[in-house]
């Protein structure tokens, strides 16, 4: 069973992010943030995410929020996610599923006939004051980031 995350404290990470950077969730207070857990760089669905954050970007920006991608793949293969894409947000390689255990994003899933742990595409959302005001789990990924852009729009604090 998922554990609901909304009315929590942000947990806590420290860790190692694109563009040389280790940064903790505390880098964050004072701005909304938007932490999305996606299973693996360079995939369609994946991309196509990435690519959406990305072109809506500045107009989160403009509402004090930053964007953190999440994934189990290497630094460097983040850094080539990045860099192919164009993303202006950093991304955080977690290969020990630290902060995806944290945030209950890990599960059972199926592809081929054989079962294995993978994330589970999830956002969520983290006020100025460190506070998760709404998660998205098992996300589809057409129409996501709108609906994400949406919520903030109507919920936000500075």
């Amino acid at each position: 069973m998922t554990k609901k995350l909304v009315g929590k404290k942000c947990p806590n990470f420290n860790s190692q992010f694109t563009s040389n950077l280790v940064l903790s969730n505390e880098n964050f207070i004072g701005k909304n943030l938007i932490i999305y857990f996606y299973p693996k760089d360079s995939t369609p669905g994946c991309t196509i995410e990435g690519q959406d954050f990305r072109d809506m970007y500045k107009k989160f920006k403009k509402l004090n929020c930053e964007i953190i991608g999440v994934s189990r793949d290497s630094i460097k293969s983040h850094e080539n996610f990045k860099s192919k894409q164009s993303l202006p947000f950093e991304l955080l390689s977690d290969e020990d599923e630290r902060v995806c255990k944290a945030f209950d994003v890990m599960k059972l899933k199926s592809m081929y006939g054989k079962q294995y742990i993978g994330i589970d595409r999830s956002t969520f959302l983290i006020d100025v004051e460190g506070k998760i005001i709404e998660e998205w789990r098992s996300v589809k990924v057409k129409g996501h980031v709108e609906e994400v852009y949406d919520f903030l729009s109507e919920h936000i604090k500075f």
